[in-house]
């Protein structure tokens, strides 16, 4: 699928046109969290019908996410992620990380995202290059 960008070179314009708004976000987090059901989204996101019904659309349109039929022979189609939409569970981390930083209080409950495997909370994500050593954005330059 091709994804129209202001700047075409940008894949982080490319990705934005696609995955920037609040809705598609919070629909493949909720994914991401067990519900693929389109009445389950609804309820849990609080999102009108038609909002929805567009931006799942997008989601499949652009691979991210696939239908298939609930189990059990219902006529019912659910949502799940593909393997492309599962490449974005790193961006939903470090939103949630971002978020638990900077827009709660210190003393002000929130979620968090938990290793199912040892019941430890998920370590800060960083970007590194290949020698593992931490970046920041002033020590980076895009090539075009």
């Amino acid at each position: 699928m091709t994804v129209p960008a202001v700047d075409d070179t940008c894949p982080v314009g490319r990705a934005a046109n696609l995955m920037g708004d609040r809705w598609s976000l919070l629909i493949v987090r909720d994914v991401m969290d067990g519900l693929h059901r389109f009445g389950d989204l609804q309820r849990n996101l609080g999102v009108a019908r038609n909002i929805l019904t567009d931006r799942l659309k997008r989601l499949v349109d652009a691979g991210v996410l696939a239908t298939e039929p609930v189990a059990g022979g219902s006529a019912y189609q659910q949502y799940v992620l593909t393997p492309k939409g599962a490449q974005l569970f790193p961006l939903i981390v470090a939103l949630r990380q971002w978020g638990e930083q900077h827009l709660f209080a210190a003393d002000e409950p929130h979620s968090v995202l938990i290793d199912t495997a040892t019941g430890d909370v998920i370590a800060p994500m960083h970007a590194t290059n290949r020698q593992g050593q931490v970046l920041q954005a002033s020590g980076t330059a895009v090539q075009r």
